[in-house]
């Protein structure tokens, strides 16, 4: 997963000094954009691998494998209608989610690429789950860094060679995650795979899609939830600082977003050993995962705490050397991630509700901080501090969110310790 963030990371450390500061502030702007479509596949590809990891852990193997070819047969269609939206009303949609006349051109070109591969995006995260949930974490990790090493490779050719811009940068993306499909393929095809492809697999089950849809209900409206917010912040942002603001936000949420992915990591690492365990009715072995996943995901996002707070000029100029964005993310940074260090336990206990199918649960713990608490934050705080009430909005959601996570959770373990 720390691989994986580095897609959004190069590309834009690539445009931020190839291309300038304007550029970075219209990748933000199609970012959350792009969250939207990955959150179908999200939607899919999490729900699915729980439901393959739950199946293996009672022995039924046949259903484990029509769930594959639902996987790849759901993420062709969902892929393909949300591509055929987005292309038709880029432009509106971009310019709401916060793009301005200088900056509209930057996520148009950016986006056009990405929506035409979006199908290879949503087969290429989907494989990648089933890998990791039937037993394959290593092939799942090779498939990523064998995409990533490639769009490191291509950036550059792509933007400064052939003066591509943000066009090239999409496409570099869209042509690493093509070979690393390959890749996946070429290990489900495999008869001595214990999940592979076969003839009876692609037919749509019913059940199968719906109890998918079920489980990965959480990541899906986290993942729209989030979007939702970076869009309502994109306009607080553009209204309070303009496209500098922006830009900020956009380097500070990239800087997170390397960790973040390690956390999600740790989380997808945790899902099949929990689901597992909680199929197999090992609530103590089930817990202790929970347990070690929480205190390594803290561990991480304390880590990015304490740079933000004592060196975050670094960070920054790793994106820019323009000293006016410069200037303005600094002391953004250490105000956005002042209480970072709780973040981790609050994204492992949802990701553990949705591990054993506690889909409620996860449903309202993933929209706790990103709607119950952010959202009205974002609205209110800048009427009273302006620009440094959009930055605040973000600390304070996130303290909020970890207390709520910690109190489901306390009851939660509970019912576990009763039926035990």
């Amino acid at each position: 997963m720390t691989a994986s963030s580095l897609y959004n990371i190069v590309d834009s450390i690539f445009i931020g000094h190839g291309v300038g500061a304007l550029a970075l502030s219209g990748l933000t702007v199609a970012k959350p954009f792009m969250d939207i479509c990955a959150a179908f596949g999200s939607m899919v590809g999490v729900g699915a691998s729980t439901l393959v990891a739950i199946k293996l852990g009672q022995r039924d193997y046949e259903s484990a494998r029509r769930v594959l070819g639902n996987v790849i047969v759901l993420n062709i269609l969902l892929s393909a209608a949300v591509t055929a939206v987005g292309l038709i009303w880029l432009d509106p949609i971009l310019r709401a989610f916060g793009a301005s006349d200088d900056t509209l051109r930057y996520a148009h070109d950016y986006m056009v690429p990405i929506l035409i591969g979006n199908v290879l995006t949503h087969i290429y995260f989907g494989l990648n789950n089933m890998l990791r949930s039937s037993g394959h974490p290593t092939a799942s990790m090779t498939a990523t860094i064998v995409a990533v090493v490639l769009n490191i490779a291509l950036d550059p050719v792509f933007i400064f060679v052939l003066d591509m811009g943000v066009r090239g940068a999409a496409l570099a993306t869209m042509i690493s995650q093509a070979v690393a499909v390959i890749w996946q393929f070429t290990i489900f095809c495999n008869p001595n795979e214990l999940l592979h492809f076969n003839r009876k697999m692609w037919r749509l089950d019913r059940k199968i899609v719906l109890d998918s849809f079920a489980i990965g209900l959480s990541p899906f409206l986290m993942n729209i939830a989030h979007s939702v917010v970076v869009i309502i912040l994109n306009n607080q942002l553009k209204h309070y600082g303009g496209d500098m603001a922006i830009a900020s936000y956009g380097v500070i949420n990239r800087v997170t977003f390397v960790f973040a992915m390690i956390v999600m990591g740790l989380n997808q690492g945790m899902q099949p050993i929990a689901g597992y365990n909680y199929g197999a009715r090992q609530y103590h072995r089930m817990l202790s995962v929970f347990r070690l996943t929480a205190l390594w995901a803290t561990a991480v996002t304390t880590l990015v705490f304490l740079l933000a707070e004592i060196c975050p000029e670094l960070l920054v100029k790793m994106f820019t050397h323009e000293a006016e964005l410069i200037e303005m993310s600094v002391p953004a940074m250490r105000i956005v991630l002042a209480v970072f260090f709780c973040t981790g336990f609050q994204m492992v206990t949802g990701n553990f509700f949705t591990s054993i199918g506690l889909a409620g649960k996860a449903i309202f713990l993933s929209l706790t901080r990103q709607v119950l608490y952010l959202i009205p934050l974002a609205l209110l705080l800048p009427l009273a501090f302006q620009l440094n009430g959009v930055w605040l909005s973000l600390p304070v959601s996130d303290l909020l969110s970890a207390l709520t996570a910690g109190i489901m959770l306390f009851y939660q373990i509970r019912k576990f310790r009763r039926a035990a």
